[in-house]
């Protein structure tokens, strides 16, 4: 060890003398003990020489004495290593400073916002811990299709179709989510005793009535059922709006997810003015069919016309000034030839902010999301009423080019004044994939799985409390 720290010093030291010199006029290190033949090094370079050590290597120096064990637990040398990582250091240091402890909902107490002490932080032993972490399956279940992969990996391995439309739908869910577990499994060659999972809720009957939060409670309990019963070691379940939002690296806001068949605005934090609308990708999809066929144009399938939505279609910041614009596009769908769009490219979104174009009874997309801001406002639940003004959009039509401005830009013309100062909507942070993205910020996370995950033995406890009372 001392030998090749001498040799990084020697290297160091001849790009020193051959340039200013001015190294040698730097702070030193001034500790209680010596570092012996490495006390004349100014403390930036010493520092540069165990960035070049390694991570590894800068572990091992301090077992040699107190004063290398005071240098190298310094945060900022491990911050270093951390920016070296596949993933982004601000994923790294939002998910470590806001998540590490569990899900943020149940640390908000007598309204007031959970805070992280990051001075607190011990980065040089997240770094070691992220390092054992072995990651996790993670299984978006959203309400289109679903997206799986290895949390190890920078994006989903595989979709398939949803769990709530998996299989015989005559079928028990049970049954069902069994059957689509080792669909899963089977495709990625995993055994199921080996890795926790991380999966994410599609936002269904998402309000505050009874039977939505039976129905809610009834999901959940089938999913926990068939992975235990099927041997996973330990399981977090959360829905989807809340992982966007931590996709976002936001842990309170209000997140919009436009799913396959509606439209659900909910506020994270608090559950308060949830709204759902009765417009989702598949209306979007259809009413872009249906103005094809007005047109003379023909597709032989709906997956067709969702990649011209997907490629071609946006959403006007000035729907009547666009109508006077040339907008007219084309695109070659393998197998199926060239089509050109021209109103209906962003007559499609537009929907989304008067419904009734498409012949849907329904409140428009700002319109719920001010109601939403407007019950989050009058609860009066915290004195800091900025934390509703962030607004996230996930869900593969939320990826239109021009939503989030158009959005933003009507939520001022529609709110008063005060509400409107400090909102901004945010995009889907990684398009498609968001939800995918928020679950594996959680599988990574240096304490996983221990706060978010429940174990086998601590749900088959829970359920036994459950029937005694």
């Amino acid at each position: 060890m001392a030998t090749l720290l001498k040799k990084v010093w020697e290297s160091v030291a001849n790009r020193a003398s051959s340039s200013t010199g001015s190294a040698l006029t730097r702070p030193r290190l001034t500790v209680e003990s010596s570092l012996g033949d490495f006390d004349g090094i100014p403390m930036d370079v010493l520092m540069q020489i165990v960035k070049l050590l390694g991570p590894k290597e800068a572990a091992r120096l301090s077992v040699v004495c107190k004063s290398w064990k005071l240098f190298v637990s310094d945060n900022r040398l491990w911050i270093y290593f951390l920016h070296q990582q596949l993933e982004p250091w601000d994923s790294i240091f939002f998910s470590e400073t806001n998540l590490r402890k569990g899900c943020p909902v149940s640390l908000y107490w007598n309204g007031r916002a959970f805070s992280s002490h990051v001075s607190e932080l011990s980065f040089k032993q997240i770094y070691s811990q992220r390092a054992q972490v072995t990651g996790s399956i993670i299984i978006d279940g959203g309400s289109g299709y679903c997206k799986f992969g290895w949390s190890k990996y920078p994006r989903p391995s595989g979709r398939s179709a949803t769990f709530l439309e998996f299989g015989n739908i005559e079928s028990p869910m049970y049954s069902r989510l069994r059957h689509f577990f080792a669909t899963i499994y089977s495709r990625m060659q995993v055994k199921t005793y080996t890795q926790p999972v991380v999966i994410s809720l599609p936002i269904c009957h998402y309000d505050d009535t009874e039977s939505a939060k039976a129905s809610r409670r009834q999901l959940k309990d089938a999913i926990y059922s068939a992975l235990f019963d099927m041997n996973v070691p330990a399981v977090c379940a959360i829905n989807q709006a809340t992982l966007a939002l931590y996709a976002a690296r936001r842990i309170s806001g209000i997140s919009i997810n436009i799913g396959f068949q509606v439209t659900s605005i909910v506020p994270i934090m608090r559950k308060v003015g949830v709204e759902v609308i009765g417009l989702g990708a598949l209306k979007l999809t259809g009413f872009l069919r249906e103005s094809l066929q007005q047109n003379g144009i023909n597709c032989e399938s709906l997956y067709t016309v969702r990649t011209l939505k997907e490629n071609l279609c946006y959403v006007a910041a000035d729907y009547e000034a666009e109508l006077s614009k040339d907008t007219r596009a084309s695109l070659e769908v393998p197998g199926e030839g060239w089509f050109s769009l021209s109103e209906e490219r962003f007559k499609t979104g537009e929907i989304l902010f008067k419904p009734r174009l498409a012949g849907v009874r329904t409140m428009s997309l700002h319109e719920a999301v001010a109601l939403c801001m407007d019950h989050c406002h009058a609860a009066e639940l915290t004195g800091d009423d900025s934390w509703y003004k962030t607004i996230v959009l996930s869900g593969g039509s939320a990826c239109l080019p021009g939503l989030a401005g158009r959005l933003e830009k009507e939520l001022h013309g529609l709110l008063p004044q005060p509400m409107c100062n400090g909102i901004r909507v945010i995009p889907p942070p990684y398009g498609v994939d968001t939800a995918w993205f928020g679950a594996k910020l959680i599988s990574t996370l240096s304490t996983f799985p221990d706060p978010w995950c429940v174990t086998k033995k601590q749900f088959r406890r829970k359920s036994r409390l459950s029937l005694m009372w």
